[in-house]
Protein backbone atom coordinates (compact mmCIF):
# COMPACT_ATOMS: atom_id res chain seq x y z
CA UNK A 1 0.00 0.00 0.00
CA UNK A 2 1.28 3.46 -0.84
CA UNK A 3 0.30 6.74 0.81
CA UNK A 4 1.05 10.07 -0.80
CA UNK A 5 0.61 13.54 0.67
CA UNK A 6 2.06 17.04 0.37
CA UNK A 7 3.27 19.06 3.32
CA UNK A 8 2.84 22.83 3.68
CA UNK A 9 6.00 23.53 1.69
CA UNK A 10 4.59 21.54 -1.24
CA UNK A 11 7.04 18.66 -0.79
CA UNK A 12 5.58 15.33 -1.87
CA UNK A 13 5.96 12.69 0.82
CA UNK A 14 5.24 9.14 -0.29
CA UNK A 15 5.54 5.94 1.71
CA UNK A 16 5.88 2.54 0.15
CA UNK A 17 7.43 -0.82 0.98
CA UNK A 18 10.83 0.67 0.11
CA UNK A 19 10.45 3.42 2.73
CA UNK A 20 9.73 7.13 2.73
CA UNK A 21 10.32 9.02 -0.51
CA UNK A 22 10.42 12.82 -0.48
CA UNK A 23 10.21 14.72 -3.77
CA UNK A 24 9.56 18.27 -4.92
CA UNK A 25 6.56 18.59 -7.26
CA UNK A 26 6.85 21.23 -9.98
CA UNK A 27 3.55 20.95 -11.91
CA UNK A 28 0.75 18.51 -12.61
CA UNK A 29 -1.51 17.35 -15.41
CA UNK A 30 -4.71 15.35 -15.06
CA UNK A 31 -3.03 12.03 -14.18
CA UNK A 32 0.66 12.90 -13.80
CA UNK A 33 2.67 14.66 -11.12
CA UNK A 34 5.91 16.13 -12.53
CA UNK A 35 8.62 16.19 -9.83
CA UNK A 36 12.29 17.11 -9.68
CA UNK A 37 14.57 14.21 -10.52
CA UNK A 38 15.61 12.48 -7.33
CA UNK A 39 18.30 10.14 -6.13
CA UNK A 40 15.48 8.23 -4.43
CA UNK A 41 14.22 7.15 -7.87
CA UNK A 42 17.57 5.76 -9.08
CA UNK A 43 16.32 2.14 -9.03
CA UNK A 44 13.35 3.16 -11.20
CA UNK A 45 15.65 5.06 -13.57
CA UNK A 46 17.93 2.02 -13.87
CA UNK A 47 15.07 -0.33 -14.66
CA UNK A 48 13.95 2.07 -17.39
CA UNK A 49 17.25 2.96 -19.06
CA UNK A 50 18.58 -0.59 -18.90
CA UNK A 51 15.50 -1.94 -20.72
CA UNK A 52 17.07 -2.04 -24.17
CA UNK A 53 14.12 -3.61 -25.99
CA UNK A 54 11.42 -1.16 -24.86
CA UNK A 55 13.24 2.06 -23.90
CA UNK A 56 17.01 2.35 -24.30
CA UNK A 57 17.22 1.54 -28.01
CA UNK A 58 15.15 4.67 -28.68
CA UNK A 59 17.41 6.86 -26.52
CA UNK A 60 20.32 6.96 -28.90
CA UNK A 61 20.82 3.29 -29.61
CA UNK A 62 23.69 2.65 -27.19
CA UNK A 63 23.29 -0.90 -25.94
CA UNK A 64 24.97 -0.15 -22.63
CA UNK A 65 24.20 -1.17 -19.06
CA UNK A 66 24.03 1.83 -16.72
CA UNK A 67 25.03 1.62 -13.04
CA UNK A 68 23.45 3.15 -9.92
CA UNK A 69 26.51 5.39 -9.55
CA UNK A 70 26.08 6.71 -13.11
CA UNK A 71 22.40 7.43 -12.49
CA UNK A 72 23.15 9.21 -9.18
CA UNK A 73 25.78 11.30 -11.01
CA UNK A 74 23.17 12.10 -13.70
CA UNK A 75 20.67 13.23 -11.04
CA UNK A 76 23.25 15.46 -9.32
CA UNK A 77 24.34 16.96 -12.66
CA UNK A 78 20.75 17.73 -13.70
CA UNK A 79 19.94 19.31 -10.32
CA UNK A 80 23.18 21.33 -10.32
CA UNK A 81 22.45 22.59 -13.86
CA UNK A 82 18.84 23.39 -12.85
CA UNK A 83 17.89 21.42 -15.94
CA UNK A 84 14.26 21.40 -17.08
CA UNK A 85 13.92 17.66 -16.46
CA UNK A 86 11.17 15.97 -14.50
CA UNK A 87 10.33 12.53 -13.25
CA UNK A 88 6.72 11.61 -13.83
CA UNK A 89 4.61 9.86 -11.21
CA UNK A 90 1.09 8.57 -11.65
CA UNK A 91 -1.11 10.67 -9.35
CA UNK A 92 -3.43 7.82 -8.41
CA UNK A 93 -0.82 5.21 -7.45
CA UNK A 94 2.46 7.14 -7.12
CA UNK A 95 4.06 4.73 -9.61
CA UNK A 96 7.05 5.93 -11.62
CA UNK A 97 6.11 6.59 -15.26
CA UNK A 98 9.36 7.91 -16.71
CA UNK A 99 11.32 11.11 -17.29
CA UNK A 100 10.72 14.07 -19.57
CA UNK A 101 13.06 16.96 -20.36
CA UNK A 102 13.41 20.20 -22.29
CA UNK A 103 17.03 20.02 -23.41
CA UNK A 104 19.16 22.99 -24.45
CA UNK A 105 16.45 25.53 -23.58
CA UNK A 106 16.71 29.12 -24.77
CA UNK A 107 14.26 31.98 -24.29
CA UNK A 108 12.34 30.89 -27.36
CA UNK A 109 12.78 27.11 -27.77
CA UNK A 110 13.81 23.78 -26.29
CA UNK A 111 14.19 20.17 -27.42
CA UNK A 112 11.83 17.67 -25.85
CA UNK A 113 13.02 14.25 -24.76
CA UNK A 114 10.91 11.59 -23.05
CA UNK A 115 11.35 8.04 -21.76
CA UNK A 116 8.45 5.98 -20.41
CA UNK A 117 8.93 2.67 -18.60
CA UNK A 118 7.71 -0.43 -20.43
CA UNK A 119 5.04 -1.05 -17.75
CA UNK A 120 3.55 2.41 -18.26
CA UNK A 121 3.59 2.47 -22.08
CA UNK A 122 0.35 2.30 -24.08
CA UNK A 123 -1.68 3.78 -21.19
CA UNK A 124 -1.88 7.36 -22.50
CA UNK A 125 0.82 8.75 -20.21
CA UNK A 126 3.19 9.63 -23.08
CA UNK A 127 0.55 11.71 -24.86
CA UNK A 128 -0.48 13.44 -21.63
CA UNK A 129 3.13 14.13 -20.66
CA UNK A 130 4.15 15.54 -24.05
CA UNK A 131 1.08 17.81 -24.10
CA UNK A 132 1.66 18.94 -20.50
CA UNK A 133 5.36 19.69 -20.97
CA UNK A 134 4.70 21.54 -24.23
CA UNK A 135 2.07 23.66 -22.46
CA UNK A 136 4.47 24.24 -19.54
CA UNK A 137 7.20 25.34 -21.99
CA UNK A 138 4.86 27.79 -23.71
CA UNK A 139 2.95 29.19 -20.71
CA UNK A 140 5.51 29.03 -17.89
CA UNK A 141 8.81 29.36 -19.74
CA UNK A 142 7.62 31.60 -22.58
CA UNK A 143 8.96 29.39 -25.36
CA UNK A 144 7.59 29.79 -28.86
CA UNK A 145 8.89 26.49 -30.24
CA UNK A 146 9.46 22.98 -28.93
CA UNK A 147 11.36 20.57 -31.15
CA UNK A 148 12.28 16.91 -30.88
CA UNK A 149 13.97 14.13 -32.76
CA UNK A 150 13.12 10.47 -32.68
CA UNK A 151 14.08 7.21 -34.29
CA UNK A 152 12.17 6.69 -37.55
CA UNK A 153 11.42 3.11 -36.38
CA UNK A 154 9.65 4.43 -33.27
CA UNK A 155 6.22 4.69 -34.90
CA UNK A 156 4.38 4.77 -31.54
CA UNK A 157 6.31 7.89 -30.48
CA UNK A 158 5.80 9.58 -33.85
CA UNK A 159 2.05 8.94 -33.52
CA UNK A 160 2.04 10.48 -30.00
CA UNK A 161 3.92 13.56 -31.18
CA UNK A 162 1.55 14.06 -34.11
CA UNK A 163 -1.46 13.72 -31.75
CA UNK A 164 0.10 16.48 -29.63
CA UNK A 165 0.39 18.83 -32.62
CA UNK A 166 4.03 18.28 -33.61
CA UNK A 167 4.80 18.48 -37.33
CA UNK A 168 7.65 16.73 -39.11
CA UNK A 169 10.10 19.16 -40.71
CA UNK A 170 13.03 16.91 -41.63
CA UNK A 171 13.96 13.23 -41.86
CA UNK A 172 17.25 11.37 -42.16
CA UNK A 173 18.08 7.67 -41.96
CA UNK A 174 18.65 8.05 -38.22
CA UNK A 175 16.10 10.65 -37.09
CA UNK A 176 12.70 12.19 -37.64
CA UNK A 177 12.73 15.89 -36.68
CA UNK A 178 9.48 17.43 -35.46
CA UNK A 179 8.38 20.73 -33.94
CA UNK A 180 5.50 22.48 -32.29
CA UNK A 181 5.43 26.25 -32.69
CA UNK A 182 3.11 29.18 -32.16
Amino acid sequence: MQLTASNRAGILISTSLSGVIIMKPVFESENIRFVEVSEQLVNDYLEMVNDYENVNRFLGGKHKEYTAEQERDWVHKKLEEKATVFSMLEKKSGRFIGNIELMDPTDSCGELGIAVTAKMQDLGFGTEAVSALTEYAIRQLGMKRVSLRTDPKNSRAIHVYQKCGFKEYDRTDGHVYMEWSR
